[in-house]
């Protein structure tokens, strides 16, 4: 986050740098911030696993997911939540992950938007009729009763924020998230 795309400030290259010399997770860096192209070559750097873009900040969409993918990094795309769809679908056959944003970008803790669920089974449709590969993600207000919902419409990967982070006892937090995605046989967690 940039304080200008989002009105918020957050962690950049250097922490994924860090966090890459300490784990081999995925690092999945959602780049909320204009100008992204200035940034796509020190998140590589730093050792990010996929780098997700706003269709509303790029000034050339397909040049910056080339640009990631040239670095062999995976491609995220994602919109604002007041952002039609139709902005995301040219690109879906050339992306690894699409995220969906049940809040507006910027801040945690934010309620989740249930209207946003409209916008994950249509990928999911999208995905299915026209065999892509992309995982489907959501980011915001997730804790189990809406990564549920979120499941049974087709996501597949989660951003739990305040649901862990906030918890008293956050093994048993994420321990739900499991439980829940074992239940339905799909899921992972970032």
């Amino acid at each position: 986050m940039d304080g200008h795309f989002v009105p918020n400030l957050t962690w950049g290259p250097s922490l994924v740098k860090q966090l890459r010399k300490a784990t081999p997770a995925i690092l999945d860096c959602h780049l909320m911030v204009n100008s992204p192209h200035q940034l796509i070559d020190a998140f590589c750097d730093a050792g990010a696993n996929i780098i997700t873009l706003h269709v509303e900040s790029s000034r050339d969409l397909r040049a910056d997911m080339d640009h990631i993918r040239a670095r062999n990094v995976k491609v995220g795309l994602t919109l604002k939540p007041d952002t039609d769809l139709k902005e995301l679908i040219p690109y879906l056959n050339k992306i690894d992950l699409a995220l969906v944003m049940t809040v507006n970008p910027g801040f945690g803790g934010q309620a989740f938007m249930p209207d946003q669920i409209e916008k994950i089974e249509a990928l999911a449709d999208l995905k299915k009729e026209h065999g892509y590969r992309y995982r489907i993600q959501v980011d915001g207000g997730i804790n189990p009763e809406t990564a549920k919902s979120c499941l049974l419409a087709g996501a597949d990967t989660f951003v739990a924020g305040n649901a862990v982070f906030g918890a008293k006892n956050r093994t048993q937090a994420i321990q739900h998230f499991y439980t829940l995605f074992d239940h339905y046989n799909r899921g992972i967690m970032l």
